[in-house]
């Protein structure tokens, strides 16, 4: 059944209600891809594959009662690490959360369960989802499955590197400031961040709450439609959530304004990613979209008031994993021995930037860099929302270089801009997907990001869909 593995969201769907094969069989197949990789690969820190396989059971026999759940009926998905799944262990990738099992879902994952969606486990993550190389795991790094000598990216590595390599149809992973979108290009699959607030994060662990985004990786653009169609919606529980909204209008491509963003990357973007970027103005233009030249305001400023502001409201949220309200708790003779050796299992990474973020919080430093990380935040709203009104899409890089070799570091400038491209979303709360465009010469997945106006998805899939002819590509 491996012919299985790499099909789309709606081609199983087509399958399914026709009966061609079962989603028991669908279910079977993608365990059996997960027993064969992922000892390599990395991807999953949890199978749940007795439970999947009663969830298939039960989707087939809805199906054949013709009372099928929708869409997403006998689907097999995964989720990152940091998103609850009811009886199944949560421990965002870190040893000091490595007991904990989840008395509840979250509400995309209840909202699967309800479609009929089969999950298949939980993926490896960069720990607390702090990190871009899926290297940061207490479990053990992801490697990229187009070659596992490479990273796979980060946060999400394990939910992209699971798509990538036929493990499961499409994951669920987080997105702060371009922890979809980036490992979804170094993988070559689809990542979508939507608008701030569209997908719950009700039952999502916190990094940086005013940041953090639900997002989806797939295979196809049109599947990630139908699976942010599903999960989407206004909930009771998070106070962000946005209600289901008008759909956007949708023009022809000849009358969609394309703004083209440079002057980001410090001269550190790769030939191989510039040229994907020009393969996609061309397509583009060759289909009648208005293509310009766009300069985004405060490139620098932009990137440290992210860099501050995700600090400061993680050093804020992880407070609570002192061994006394969360987190495995350690002997101790006294209370402050007793978070001391409970956070002594915090990875390097996850203390490098708690730290920081103390520091951004301390006296003087709230308002020479705190604070006015804030202001710069709402000074790139204004100035999205006023760009959003000249373009209704615009293009860019996801990072700039394809994925790099595990252990190993890019640049020092490649380092301070590899978030570069990704950060103006986040900090403006809009939509943005990354598209893959390709490979390049060592056979790696290319990608380019298309960002759009506030809860303008259909936009966003729409321009996406014809610039790559409805599908997406980097299949293995």
């Amino acid at each position: 059944m491996k012919e299985l593995l790499y099909r789309t969201l709606l081609e199983h769907r087509a399958s399914l209600d026709k009966r061609e094969y079962s989603a028991v069989e669908l279910t079977r197949a993608h365990l059996c891809a997960i027993e064969e990789k992922n000892g390599e690969l990395g991807a999953f820190l949890t199978v749940d594959g007795e439970g999947a396989l009663v969830a298939a059971a039960e989707s087939d026999r809805r199906i054949a009662r013709g009372e099928g759940r929708g869409m997403l009926e006998g689907i097999p998905y995964s989720l990152k690490d940091n998103i609850a799944a009811q009886g199944l262990p949560m421990t965002c990738a870190s040893r000091i959360l490595e007991n904990y099992v989840s008395p509840y879902d979250a509400t995309v994952t209840e909202r699967g369960r309800a479609a009929g969606a089969v999950l298949l486990g939980k993926n490896n993550m960069d720990e607390f989802a702090m990190g871009s190389t899926g290297e940061h795991s207490a479990f053990g790094a992801v490697k990229n499955p187009h070659d596992p000598t490479r990273v796979a990216g980060g946060s999400s590595s394990g939910s992209a590197a699971a798509v990538a390599s036929g493990m499961s149809v499409f994951s669920l992973g987080t997105d702060t400031g371009g922890s979809v979108r980036q490992p979804a290009a170094f993988c070559g699959v689809w990542g979508l961040k939507p608008t701030y607030g569209l997908l719950s994060r009700y039952g999502v662990a916190a990094m940086a709450s005013s940041l953090d985004c639900v997002g989806i990786l797939s295979r196809s653009v049109l599947d990630i439609g139908v699976i942010l169609s599903v999960l989407r919606g206004k909930d009771p529980r998070d106070v962000t959530s946005l209600s289901a909204g008008e759909k956007s209008e949708l023009r022809e491509i000849t009358s969609v304004r394309v703004g083209v963003i440079g002057g980001m990357d410090g001269g550190c973007v790769s030939p191989d990613v510039t040229l994907a970027v020009e393969r996609a103005v061309t397509a583009l233009t060759a289909l009648g979209a208005h293509c310009d030249a766009v300069t985004l305001p405060q490139p620098a400023n932009a990137l440290a008031a992210y860099t501050v502001i995700a600090a400061t409201e993680a050093a804020s949220n992880l407070s609570r994993y002192d061994g006394v309200r969360f987190g495995s708790r350690q002997n101790a003779d006294s209370l402050n021995a007793l978070y001391e050796n409970s956070r002594a299992v915090l990875g390097d990474e996850v203390c490098r930037r708690i730290l920081f973020g103390i520091d951004m919080l301390s006296g003087e430093n709230r308002e020479r860099y705190y604070l006015r990380a804030l202001r710069v935040r709402e000074e790139i709203q204004r100035s999205m929302r006023s760009l959003s009104e000249r373009y209704d899409i615009f293009l860019s890089p996801v990072a700039p270089t394809a994925a790099f070799k595990l252990g190993t570091l890019p640049s020092k400038d490649e380092r301070t801009y590899a978030d570069m491209c990704t950060v103006y979303a986040s900090l403006a709360c809009l939509p943005a997907l990354s598209v893959p465009m390709g490979a390049d010469q060592n056979g790696l997945p290319l990608a380019v990001q298309l960002c759009a106006g506030f809860e303008k998805e259909p936009m966003l899939l729409f321009v996406a869909g014809l610039l790559t002819n409805q599908r997406g590509e980097g299949r293995l």
